[in-house]
């Protein structure tokens, strides 16, 4: 494949994709700008690595695989940083969604923005209607353990909402 080839492919693969990039920026960027930094953050780690999609799986769920643990290294990293200043600031999740129509769906965009990274990557895909299978390919994490922690934060989201 020529680099204008490579080029039109990955440009073509992304584009039908943006969607679901903005999505995992949402539940873990804390700012527009922090989303923003992430969504340039998974581009270029997609970019670096669009030669190793061997085309195994849907692109789709490569790039969730890509986007996710970009996000979570990047969680990682901001752990490690001392804060300058504490913000007290709610993830806007609405920056490319529309508003939530209801109170309930606001509490569970609220609710999720409180879960770990796993956590989150993995209600991100449930709510997506991802198979178990395809999220031990995007996480890989077994299937089974999935399933038991799928129940936990079930439970953990009850609980935040407080149904």
């Amino acid at each position: 494949m020529t680099s204008q080839q490579r080029k039109e492919a990955f440009t073509q693969e992304i584009t039908g994709n943006e969607a679901l990039i903005w999505k995992v920026c949402r539940l873990y960027g804390q700012t527009k700008e922090d989303q923003q930094d992430l969504f340039q953050e998974i581009m270029v780690q997609t970019w670096r690595s669009f030669d190793r999609f061997r085309g195994e799986a849907k692109f789709s769920t490569w790039l969730y695989q890509v986007s996710i643990n970009t996000a979570i290294s990047g969680v990682r990293k901001k752990k490690r940083m001392i804060p300058v200043a504490q913000q007290d600031v709610m993830p806007d999740i609405t920056d490319h969604a529309p508003p939530p129509e209801d109170e309930q769906l606001q509490q569970l965009y609220t609710a999720i923005g409180q879960l770990n990274g796993i956590e989150k990557a993995l209600t991100l895909l449930y709510l997506e209607d991802r198979s178990y299978k395809e999220m031990e390919i995007i996480l890989g994490v077994n299937e089974s353990t999935l399933r038991v922690k799928m129940t936990r934060v079930k439970e953990k989201l009850k609980k935040l909402i407080k149904i």
